[in-house]
Protein backbone atom coordinates (compact mmCIF):
# COMPACT_ATOMS: atom_id res chain seq x y z
CA UNK A 1 0.00 0.00 0.00
CA UNK A 2 1.13 3.64 -0.98
CA UNK A 3 0.99 6.01 2.07
CA UNK A 4 1.14 9.84 1.71
CA UNK A 5 2.56 12.61 3.46
CA UNK A 6 1.37 15.77 2.66
CA UNK A 7 3.25 19.05 4.34
CA UNK A 8 2.05 22.50 3.64
CA UNK A 9 1.42 25.92 5.49
CA UNK A 10 -1.82 25.55 4.75
CA UNK A 11 -3.77 23.47 7.50
CA UNK A 12 -7.12 23.34 6.14
CA UNK A 13 -6.47 22.63 2.75
CA UNK A 14 -3.71 20.17 3.84
CA UNK A 15 -5.56 18.00 6.07
CA UNK A 16 -8.77 18.16 4.09
CA UNK A 17 -6.83 16.82 1.06
CA UNK A 18 -4.98 14.32 3.45
CA UNK A 19 -8.81 13.29 4.85
CA UNK A 20 -10.21 12.69 1.21
CA UNK A 21 -7.18 10.10 0.19
CA UNK A 22 -6.80 6.86 1.55
CA UNK A 23 -3.55 6.22 4.03
CA UNK A 24 -2.35 10.17 3.61
CA UNK A 25 -1.24 12.49 6.74
CA UNK A 26 -0.88 16.04 7.16
CA UNK A 27 1.95 17.62 8.96
CA UNK A 28 1.53 21.02 9.10
CA UNK A 29 5.59 22.59 7.51
CA UNK A 30 7.26 25.93 6.11
CA UNK A 31 10.06 24.89 3.45
CA UNK A 32 11.91 27.62 4.75
CA UNK A 33 12.66 26.20 8.26
CA UNK A 34 14.72 23.72 8.48
CA UNK A 35 13.65 22.08 11.43
CA UNK A 36 10.12 22.00 9.83
CA UNK A 37 11.08 20.30 6.54
CA UNK A 38 13.94 17.99 9.10
CA UNK A 39 10.75 17.22 10.99
CA UNK A 40 8.24 16.37 8.05
CA UNK A 41 11.27 13.57 6.60
CA UNK A 42 11.40 12.41 10.06
CA UNK A 43 7.30 11.63 10.52
CA UNK A 44 7.44 9.75 7.39
CA UNK A 45 10.04 7.56 8.43
CA UNK A 46 8.33 6.67 11.56
CA UNK A 47 4.81 6.35 10.52
CA UNK A 48 5.59 4.73 7.48
CA UNK A 49 9.24 2.86 8.06
CA UNK A 50 11.19 4.62 4.47
CA UNK A 51 10.63 7.03 2.16
CA UNK A 52 10.56 6.44 -1.35
CA UNK A 53 9.73 9.55 -2.96
CA UNK A 54 10.01 13.64 -1.99
CA UNK A 55 8.72 15.89 -4.27
CA UNK A 56 9.45 19.33 -3.93
CA UNK A 57 6.67 21.74 -4.91
CA UNK A 58 5.53 24.47 -2.72
CA UNK A 59 6.24 28.13 -4.66
CA UNK A 60 5.57 31.45 -4.76
CA UNK A 61 6.63 34.26 -7.25
CA UNK A 62 7.29 37.97 -6.78
CA UNK A 63 5.17 40.55 -8.67
CA UNK A 64 6.02 41.52 -12.44
CA UNK A 65 8.02 44.69 -12.16
CA UNK A 66 11.03 46.41 -13.51
CA UNK A 67 14.87 45.65 -11.74
CA UNK A 68 14.88 49.10 -10.70
CA UNK A 69 12.02 49.06 -8.96
CA UNK A 70 12.02 45.39 -7.67
CA UNK A 71 11.94 44.88 -3.73
CA UNK A 72 14.95 43.65 -2.14
CA UNK A 73 12.83 41.73 0.34
CA UNK A 74 10.31 39.83 -2.19
CA UNK A 75 13.24 38.93 -4.34
CA UNK A 76 14.38 37.26 -1.05
CA UNK A 77 11.58 35.81 -0.29
CA UNK A 78 10.98 33.79 -3.52
CA UNK A 79 14.00 32.64 -3.39
CA UNK A 80 13.79 31.12 0.06
CA UNK A 81 10.90 29.24 -0.77
CA UNK A 82 11.54 28.49 -4.66
CA UNK A 83 15.46 27.66 -3.63
CA UNK A 84 16.01 27.10 0.03
CA UNK A 85 13.07 24.97 0.54
CA UNK A 86 13.79 22.15 -2.31
CA UNK A 87 17.38 22.65 -1.22
CA UNK A 88 16.04 21.22 2.26
CA UNK A 89 13.65 19.00 1.65
CA UNK A 90 16.93 17.73 -0.71
CA UNK A 91 19.51 17.58 2.13
CA UNK A 92 17.07 15.72 5.00
CA UNK A 93 15.50 13.12 2.32
CA UNK A 94 18.80 12.32 0.75
CA UNK A 95 20.03 10.73 4.00
CA UNK A 96 17.43 8.51 5.08
CA UNK A 97 17.04 7.13 0.68
CA UNK A 98 21.25 7.41 0.91
CA UNK A 99 21.70 3.96 3.26
CA UNK A 100 18.52 2.59 1.26
CA UNK A 101 20.42 2.92 -2.32
CA UNK A 102 16.94 3.92 -3.60
CA UNK A 103 14.34 6.87 -4.18
CA UNK A 104 12.96 9.55 -6.12
CA UNK A 105 13.58 13.04 -5.67
CA UNK A 106 11.35 15.61 -7.72
CA UNK A 107 11.09 19.17 -7.93
CA UNK A 108 8.69 21.33 -9.71
CA UNK A 109 10.71 23.83 -11.56
CA UNK A 110 9.40 26.18 -14.79
CA UNK A 111 10.20 26.92 -18.20
CA UNK A 112 11.39 29.64 -16.49
CA UNK A 113 14.49 28.01 -15.32
CA UNK A 114 15.55 27.78 -18.83
CA UNK A 115 14.29 30.62 -20.71
CA UNK A 116 14.05 34.44 -19.88
CA UNK A 117 11.25 36.84 -19.77
CA UNK A 118 8.39 35.13 -19.28
CA UNK A 119 8.06 35.30 -15.32
CA UNK A 120 9.05 37.97 -12.61
CA UNK A 121 12.81 38.15 -12.18
CA UNK A 122 12.68 36.22 -8.43
CA UNK A 123 10.88 33.77 -10.02
CA UNK A 124 13.14 33.39 -13.08
CA UNK A 125 16.42 33.47 -11.05
CA UNK A 126 14.85 31.04 -8.70
CA UNK A 127 13.98 28.06 -11.13
CA UNK A 128 17.25 28.69 -13.04
CA UNK A 129 18.50 28.00 -9.82
CA UNK A 130 16.76 25.07 -8.82
CA UNK A 131 17.91 22.99 -12.43
CA UNK A 132 21.17 23.54 -10.89
CA UNK A 133 20.05 22.62 -7.62
CA UNK A 134 19.31 19.72 -9.89
CA UNK A 135 21.40 18.58 -11.90
CA UNK A 136 23.92 18.81 -9.28
CA UNK A 137 22.53 16.28 -6.78
CA UNK A 138 21.57 14.04 -9.72
CA UNK A 139 25.01 13.58 -9.92
CA UNK A 140 25.66 13.01 -6.20
CA UNK A 141 22.89 11.13 -5.36
CA UNK A 142 22.69 9.05 -8.58
CA UNK A 143 25.58 6.63 -7.40
CA UNK A 144 23.15 5.76 -4.76
CA UNK A 145 20.71 4.77 -7.07
CA UNK A 146 18.67 7.90 -5.88
CA UNK A 147 17.04 9.74 -9.15
CA UNK A 148 17.00 13.63 -9.20
CA UNK A 149 14.63 15.64 -11.50
CA UNK A 150 12.72 18.65 -12.38
CA UNK A 151 9.31 18.94 -13.93
CA UNK A 152 9.84 22.20 -15.81
CA UNK A 153 5.94 23.26 -16.85
CA UNK A 154 5.22 25.86 -19.29
CA UNK A 155 2.39 28.50 -17.90
CA UNK A 156 0.18 26.34 -15.73
CA UNK A 157 -3.38 27.80 -14.87
CA UNK A 158 -3.03 27.93 -11.02
CA UNK A 159 -4.20 30.47 -8.97
CA UNK A 160 -0.87 32.02 -8.48
CA UNK A 161 -0.25 32.31 -12.06
CA UNK A 162 -3.60 34.19 -12.72
CA UNK A 163 -2.89 36.62 -10.45
CA UNK A 164 0.50 37.52 -11.51
CA UNK A 165 -0.67 37.49 -14.82
CA UNK A 166 -4.47 39.26 -14.28
CA UNK A 167 -6.20 36.71 -15.65
CA UNK A 168 -9.51 35.06 -14.48
CA UNK A 169 -11.69 32.47 -16.01
CA UNK A 170 -13.00 35.42 -18.71
CA UNK A 171 -9.82 35.99 -20.09
CA UNK A 172 -8.10 32.52 -19.71
CA UNK A 173 -7.14 32.41 -23.71
CA UNK A 174 -4.58 35.05 -23.14
CA UNK A 175 -2.47 32.15 -21.00
CA UNK A 176 -0.57 31.56 -24.13
CA UNK A 177 0.92 28.08 -24.63
CA UNK A 178 3.03 26.32 -26.53
CA UNK A 179 0.86 23.26 -26.86
CA UNK A 180 -1.70 24.72 -29.73
CA UNK A 181 -3.72 26.02 -27.51
CA UNK A 182 -4.29 23.58 -24.67
CA UNK A 183 -3.61 25.39 -21.17
CA UNK A 184 -1.90 23.31 -18.87
CA UNK A 185 -3.90 22.90 -15.49
CA UNK A 186 -2.49 21.57 -11.65
CA UNK A 187 -3.10 17.87 -12.65
CA UNK A 188 -1.10 17.98 -15.69
CA UNK A 189 1.73 18.72 -13.57
CA UNK A 190 0.89 15.74 -11.13
CA UNK A 191 0.50 13.15 -13.53
CA UNK A 192 4.07 14.14 -15.10
CA UNK A 193 5.27 13.22 -11.37
CA UNK A 194 3.55 10.30 -11.42
CA UNK A 195 5.49 9.20 -14.72
CA UNK A 196 8.79 10.44 -12.91
CA UNK A 197 8.41 8.32 -9.79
Amino acid sequence: MEHILIADIQDDLGNSVANELDSAIFVHCDVRIEEDVENVVNIAVSKFDKLDIMFNNAGISDEITTIVDHKKSDFEKVISTNVVGPFLGTKHVARVMIPTRKGCIINTASVAGINAGVAPHGYTCSKHALVGLMKNTAVELGQYGIRVNDISPYIVATPLTKKILNIDESNIDKLYSNLKGIHLVPNDVAEAALLGK
